[in-house]
């Protein structure tokens, strides 16, 4: 199930992000499924509810 880099057709990346720390950049690209029916909102909208599940509400009486 490994999968070399020559193997796989050539794609450029869904979304490149570039973070900074200190002298040091990060780059970091990312690939979503081709055949995927999902749009990005929804992937974002489960992880919203996902978070909000997990997270308790303490207010102060």
């Amino acid at each position: 199930m490994t999968e070399r880099k020559a193997d796989r057709a050539a794609r450029r990346p869904d979304c490149v992000t570039e973070i900074r720390m200190g002298n040091t950049v990060l780059v970091v690209s990312g690939f979503f499924k081709e055949s995927s029916t999902e749009t990005a909102a929804d992937k974002m909208e489960k992880v919203l509810k996902a978070e909000t599940a997990t997270q308790q509400t303490n207010y102060p009486a």
